[in-house]
This record gives C-alpha cells, sequence and structure tokens, in this order.
C-alpha cells in the first residue's frame, strides 16, 4: 500500500463523513486523484469503524465537523436550489423536444410548473373565501339569460 498524501486522505474523511460507501470513496479516489486505494486504507479513516481505532485526532475532529456540516447544511447541493432544478428541467425538455419526445416534454415541463408553483412544499397559497372573507358567491342564471351570454360569447368569437 502507497502512503496517502493528506489531500487525499482528507477527501477520503470528507466522502465517508458524507455518507459515501467505502466503495464510492475508491472510485472517487481513483477518478480524483488518480491513485488506487484499498477497502481497508479507506475504512482505516472511519471513526465510526473499528479498523480505525488509531486514527489521529485531527482525521476524527474533520470527519465530525464534516458530518455535521453535512447533516445541517443544503445549499452545497445544487438540486436543493429551486434554479437549480428548473434550469436542469430546461436543458432536458429541449433535448426532449430535438428528439421529438412530446410525452417526456410535456411530463417535464408539467414538473417544472409545479416546482414553480411551490407544490413540493407547502407554501402554497389557496383562498377559499369570497370577497372580505366572506362566503364565495355563485351566480345562478336562469335558462334564458345563459344562452343569451352563449349567443354573445358566439358572435364576439375572434379566434
Amino acid at each position: 500500500m502507497a502512503a496517502l498524501s493528506t489531500e487525499v486522505k482528507a477527501f477520503i474523511v470528507q466522502s465517508l463523513a458524507c455518507y459515501d460507501t467505502p466503495a464510492k470513496v475508491i472510485e472517487l479516489v481513483k477518478e480524483n486523484f488518480r491513485v488506487t486505494v484499498t477497502r481497508q486504507q479507506v475504512s482505516a479513516y472511519d471513526p465510526a469503524n473499528a479498523m480505525a481505532k488509531s486514527l489521529s485526532q485531527k482525521w476524527v475532529d474533520l470527519f465530525n465537523v464534516t458530518r455535521t456540516r453535512f447533516q445541517t447544511e443544503i445549499t452545497d447541493i445544487p438540486i436543493a436550489n429551486k434554479a437549480y432544478r428548473l434550469r436542469t428541467l430546461d436543458r432536458m425538455m429541449n433535448k426532449a423536444e430535438n428528439m421529438r419526445n412530446m410525452a417526456l416534454a410535456a411530463t417535464l415541463i408539467e414538473q417544472a410548473a409545479k416546482e414553480c408553483g411551490d407544490a413540493y412544499t407547502n407554501k402554497q397559497k389557496v383562498e377559499h373565501t369570497g370577497k372580505d372573507g366572506g362566503p364565495i358567491e355563485s351566480a345562478t342564471l336562469t335558462k334564458d339569460e345563459y344562452k343569451a351570454a352563449r349567443r354573445e360569447m358566439m358572435e364576439d368569437d375572434d379566434c
């Protein structure tokens, strides 16, 4: 086993603190640092693992700080941002449209509309009262009033 640089060790500790699996950490280390590490090397940097019993306090502290931050802050996760999600949905919709997959495009447009309307939060504003908080007034038309209104609408049809 080759000795790991401080940068690679910190990356491993932080990845584990963010709940990445050892297999994923091995893959990420190889991808980012072009270094091959073993599962045992990765496990040695997880304070919850028995293999890490002699882990330096600085790595334990880094793990704990990173874990706490990961659990409390979502600002670093792009998909948690509404603008990011909408931009991604827009790219996907354009690609679906270019592929002439109109069903998928329509679904993505609907998804974006829900995103804009806060359908996935409890912030929806729906008013179920009439003017000044009173009951909703409903207009009841006679048959002749309805026919007259319909005739007027048909005459004004500019479409």
